[in-house]
């Protein structure tokens, strides 16, 4: 709360009038980060439907928001677990329909496309990429969030895709011993 003070120019009291605790201010940042990614994604899903090009939406909506807030991330990373008092239980339900979305999206391209892979597997190294970029990222070295998310997008994408080319001609190898 002391940084927040120092950073806003308003007295610690001040801040203190306004939020009465510094988990409750965490607890306010939180809800509108997650609401507001899901709130912006439920919107841009609307205008497609091809399964890929809506993982891919997915993608780029997260890094869009994460890349113009990397503290934010950074905070919503390592803070989850302070908050008490059934305050993680309503951030634990955004979290959850975020995560559901993703996994409908996942599930959705493996049933259009006929493809064998496990779609919470895929989320999860999904999330693992796109939720450590606090960590590493560099605009000047990994370009804008459009950039980055293509590239992501392909690495879970075409991984998919791949994994999948090489279980076919595998099993057709297998039926032919």
């Amino acid at each position: 709360m002391r940084d927040l003070s120092r950073a806003t120019g308003m007295s610690l009291a001040g801040l203190y009038y306004y939020f009465e605790s510094k988990e409750r201010l965490l607890f306010l940042i939180q809800k509108h980060t997650f609401t507001t990614i899901v709130e912006k994604l439920k919107d841009r899903l609307d205008d497609a439907s091809d399964p890929e090009q809506r993982i891919r939406i997915f993608v780029l909506n997260h890094l869009e928001y994460f890349v113009s807030n990397q503290q934010g991330l950074k905070v919503l990373s390592h803070e989850d677990d302070s908050l008490t008092n059934g305050l993680s239980s309503e951030i634990a339900g955004i979290k959850r329909e975020y995560y559901r979305i993703c996994l409908g999206l996942m599930e959705d391209l493996k049933n259009s496309r006929g493809l064998n892979f496990n779609p919470r597997t895929a989320v999860m190294s999904l999330f693992g990429m796109i939720n450590w970029i606090y960590t590493w990222y560099n605009p000047r070295v990994d370009g804008d969030a459009k950039e980055l998310a293509e590239q992501m997008g392909d690495i879970v994408l075409k991984g998919i895709m791949r994994g999948n080319k090489s279980r076919r001609k595998n099993s057709a190898t297998n039926q032919r011993d």
